[in-house]
């Protein structure tokens, strides 16, 4: 560091930006530094740390703090600590919020500073852990355009709601949930949303979610659980949507038919259950990418194939977990008549990978159908 300590004030603040915190601290001029960072590993308590930013935080230079991250736990630090500081960043007109907190169920969680959610210059807001969200009265958070809570706690089953509904700007939404939120439903109301994340657990209370959101354009969902409800409005922007859930996916597919893009993990289909219904038409879609992990996964990919008119990209792959037995394999058929065969292999499939290939009858079958209608292939690729 005493190699840069002669340079111009505004360059060595520059540089020092781009530098871990305990680097920049070595020098005259880190007062400046926008950025700031602290992660503490291990459970002991680190007086002398916690001292120094309570010092030294009130007395900071920048005009404005650019982020402000905090990753510990609580044998680091006290809730309190957490809740001084974050405070303190905010009346320094902080842009860019990341706090990860962890802590055993017995131990308090952190409480949010009131002028938190009044913070008109916050872009970004990032919280993981053992948080409490409690939106009090006045709430304004006119910049907020990325918000990501992950296994954070809501004081009670509206927080959720009644925060978002005080981000008139925001683009980029991640919620998971797992169990200790206090939340009995996700809703998502957010006409300016673009990028939405739903990470579900198996133990989450929420019985279901409500999404509205008009401008999206990446959907992603993964719950773990198989019985929820959920209600999804139309999303006519989309063009992107990664999809992993243990439901039936008509009511998913009603509001995603502009999609561009579609990745299907996981889905439940039987043969006696239809796919999904009739009229339901991906006129936009161009690549799909479908996992194989149930026995009658050929059924939903040529209902899609049939659905989707323009199709260029077709990208298949084996679940390392699936292993239909013998007897299911003289259950399952592939329906190879020239009358079905989609209009996207003979108008526009370019592109089809199919990984994790074992050789199965079905697999064999499929592919035989594929090379005899695909007219317009350019690139195969089929891998073990």
């Amino acid at each position: 560091m005493d190699r840069i300590s002669g340079l111009a004030d505004e360059l060595l603040v520059k540089i020092l930006s781009s530098v871990p915190t305990k680097l920049a601290v070595s020098t005259s001029s880190w007062m400046w530094v926008p950025k700031l960072e602290y992660e503490i590993t291990g459970y002991k308590p680190k007086p002398a740390l916690r001292a120094f930013i309570d010092k030294n935080m009130p007395l900071h230079k920048a005009p404005v703090i650019e982020s402000f991250h905090l990753k510990c736990s609580f044998k680091s630090f006290q809730p309190e600590d957490i809740n001084h500081w974050l405070g303190i960043a905010v009346s320094l007109y902080v842009r860019e919020l990341s706090i990860e907190y962890r802590s055993f169920s017995y131990d308090p969680d952190v409480l949010l500073p009131s002028s938190l959610y009044t913070c008109e210059s916050l872009v970004t807001l990032k919280l993981k852990g053992m948080i409490v969200v409690d939106v009090p009265r006045m709430v304004s958070l006119p910049s907020l355009k990325t918000l990501h809570l992950r296994d954070v706690r809501y004081v009670n089953e509206d927080s959720l709601r009644l925060l978002l509904s005080y981000c008139p700007v925001l683009e980029d939404l991640v919620i998971e949930v797992d169990g200790t939120e206090n939340v009995k439903a996700i809703v998502v109301i957010v006409p300016s949303l673009q990028r939405l994340s739903l990470q579900i657990g198996s133990g989450c209370s929420s019985d279901g979610y409500v999404i509205v959101t008009p401008s999206l354009k990446y959907f992603k969902v993964e719950d773990d659980r198989d019985q929820f409800s959920y209600l999804i409005e139309d999303m006519p922007k989309l063009e992107e949507a990664d999809i992993n859930v243990y439901d039936d996916l008509q009511r998913l597919f009603e509001a995603i038919t502009s999609v561009k893009c579609l990745s299907l993990h996981r889905f439940f289909n039987s043969e006696e259950e239809s796919v999904y219904r009739s009229g339901i038409v991906f006129r936009q879609l161009e690549h799909l990418k479908l996992c194989i992990c149930t026995d009658y996964w050929s059924k939903l990919l040529v209902r899609l194939l049939k659905d989707s008119p323009i199709l260029r990209v077709l990208n298949l792959y084996v679940d390392a977990s699936y292993d239909p037995s013998l007897e299911q394999y003289e259950r399952i058929s592939w329906d190879n008549k020239q009358s079905s065969v989609p209009k996207c292999l003979l108008k526009s499939l370019e592109t089809f990978e199919f990984v994790g290939y074992r050789g199965r009858p079905e697999e064999r079958d499929f592919l035989s159908f594929m090379f005899k209608n695909a007219k317009c292939l350019k690139s195969t690729s089929i891998l073990r």
